[in-house]
């Protein structure tokens, strides 16, 4: 019963933590927002600087198709207008140099800029063409991706039960044709396995593709923006909310930064923060994805913002109106409740009057009582827990007081001994002995002897100690103490801290180890424990003595 309350307990702190985690990233989107203006012009200056390399002399025209490839590159998510325009010209110039590769790449980005932009017969017609033009190896993996982002982007717009799932098979094909042509290891291979196993509502093999991008260095922006998004789409469909919401959060957030305008991650999350209630930052996400689609030109983002605004908007409008009314009838409670005070107060103030001093006079007497107790009751506690503390100690001292005298004598008897035979044998001028006699005096010996001792006169004092300390380890990490022993060396660290030597460098000193080792056998037996690591010293000193 205590496992089962403290798993639902664990259970409890875990949602808890990720609706604090999700409140964090709202306000760090919130933030984000703020700055795209910023970010935005970054991206203004950059393609204002890639423009300008075009004005350079003597261009070849492989270098203009490489420089207006450039500027494509960063308008084509950003801005579909000018990526358009772009993607002619490229088109133009691959004709003019005659180069078949060329001319199928500046295809393929015309494509893909009308895919963005929701033209699905315009694509399906650019896309057709390029499939009767010879398309090179290198650029087959995006020729294939791209039709099968077509099905899917076509299937996610008929949105039904019946073309959709023919849709979807279609673009699962033409992913397996282009993972083919994509190098294991790179982003695409590895997205795109993971987008094929989702498509196939294979959760668990597509979510373990996508973890691995984002636990991988050096994504940009929008390949992070676009594997989180893809990510939370697995977490939604088994229900966790919570982590679905964080992830298009972060998938957001990378957008703004890379000032990626076409994205769906921010619709996505509009969506789900409306379902959730929140209608404050569903309403600014949404307003910010129309925002980006309306600068962007992005015609399907637009029926898609139009599908959510208004019932954002409604919420939004139909929670104004029961505030108000809310307003009304507590403005008139609180009048009536006013009027109905200021009659009864002059009839009750003559009582209160009256009483008020007795009344003072009594919580006085009983406030000055009450702490009179309560003084009392700690005092209490705390003499009974030092009269403990100083029966213990008295057990201890007079222990390891008689226990030691007796050893003093028996050292100083050894040492007379041996200062006695020395003397003797120096006498006799007989050197030779004298080592052999030194040499038969064993120090290690002695030690153990010492740290027997110890054991035995701890063991009197806690008789119970070895079994205390194995019901705080894990069944499988019990101590096991060999035949004849009574300590181990972890057992006599902590019987040294439950005797109060608390200092690591004097344990190590007694015990003839390093400061590092002590830490070390000190963690690792605190690693054991089925208490938690911080807990587990305290549970220790709380072991009593007979």
């Amino acid at each position: 019963m205590k496992q089962l309350l403290f798993c639902f307990a664990l259970v409890a702190a875990f949602l808890q933590a990720a609706r604090g985690n999700n409140d964090r990233l709202l306000t760090s989107l919130s933030n984000t927002i703020r700055l795209t203006a910023s970010y935005d012009q970054a991206r203004i200056k950059e393609i204002g600087q890639l423009r300008g390399a075009l004005q350079s002399p003597g261009l070849s025209p492989a270098e203009r198709f490489l420089r207006h490839e450039r500027i494509y590159e960063a308008y084509k998510v950003f801005h579909y207008d000018s990526a358009y325009s772009y993607a002619i010209r490229l088109v133009k110039i691959a004709r003019e140099m005659n180069n078949p590769g060329h001319l199928a790449a500046a295809n393929l980005k015309l494509s893909f800029i009308l895919l963005s932009t929701g033209l699905y017969k315009e694509t399906h017609d650019s896309l057709s063409s390029l499939s009767r033009q010879q398309v090179p190896d290198s650029l087959k993996g995006d020729y294939y991706a791209l039709w099968g982002r077509y099905y899917y982007d076509v299937a996610g717009y008929a949105n039904d039960h019946f073309h959709s799932v023919d849709y979807d098979l279609q673009g699962n094909r033409y992913l397996d044709s282009c993972l083919l042509w994509y190098a294991p290891g790179s982003f695409e291979h590895v997205y795109y396995s993971g987008l094929k196993y989702f498509k196939q509502n294979k959760q668990k093999e597509a979510s373990s593709f996508f973890e691995q991008l984002l636990e991988s260095p050096g994504l940009t922006y929008h390949q992070y923006a676009l594997t989180a998004s893809t990510q939370s789409g697995i977490y939604l469909q088994n229900g966790d909310m919570d982590k679905g919401i964080a992830l298009l959060i972060q998938a957001t957030i990378a957008d703004i930064k890379s000032s990626t305008k076409e994205t769906v991650a921010i619709f996505h999350l509009a969506e789900l923060l409306y379902k959730k209630g929140d209608l404050i930052h569903a309403a600014m996400c949404i307003e910010s994805a129309i925002a980006n689609a309306e600068f962007y030109g992005a015609r399907q983002r637009k029926v898609q913002a139009s599908s959510i605004l208004p019932l954002i908007e409604s919420e939004r409008i139909s929670g104004m109106e029961q505030q108000k009314s809310i307003l009304i009838k507590y403005a008139i409670v609180v009048t009536v409740l006013v009027l109905a005070l200021v009659a009864l107060t002059w009839i009750i103030l003559k009582q209160v009057k009256k009483l008020k001093q007795a009344q003072l006079a009594l919580q006085e007497s009983n406030a000055a009582q009450q702490v009179a107790n309560v003084q009392l009751q700690e005092s209490n506690q705390r003499l009974a827990v030092l009269n403990e503390k100083l029966e213990e100690a008295n057990k201890i001292q007079e222990e390891y007081i008689g226990h030691f005298f007796n050893m003093d004598s028996e050292f100083y008897s050894k040492l007379d001994k041996i200062k006695t035979t020395i003397e003797q044998k120096l006498l006799e001028k007989r050197y030779e002995d004298i080592r052999f006699f030194l040499n038969k005096i064993d120090a290690r010996k002695e030690k153990e002897e010492l740290l027997l001792s110890f054991d035995r006169i701890f063991l009197k004092l806690f008789p119970n100690f070895v079994a205390q300390v194995n019901e705080l380890l894990r069944p499988d990490e019990k101590l096991v103490l060999k035949d004849g022993e009574m300590l181990n060396t972890d057992l006599r660290i902590f019987a040294l801290m439950r005797l109060g030597v608390s200092d690591t460098e004097k344990i190590a000193s007694v015990l003839e180890y390093s400061v590092k080792t002590i830490y070390s056998y000190k963690s690792r037996l605190k690693n054991k424990a089925i208490v938690p690591v911080e807990e587990f010293e305290q549970r220790i000193m709380q072991i009593k003595a007979l």
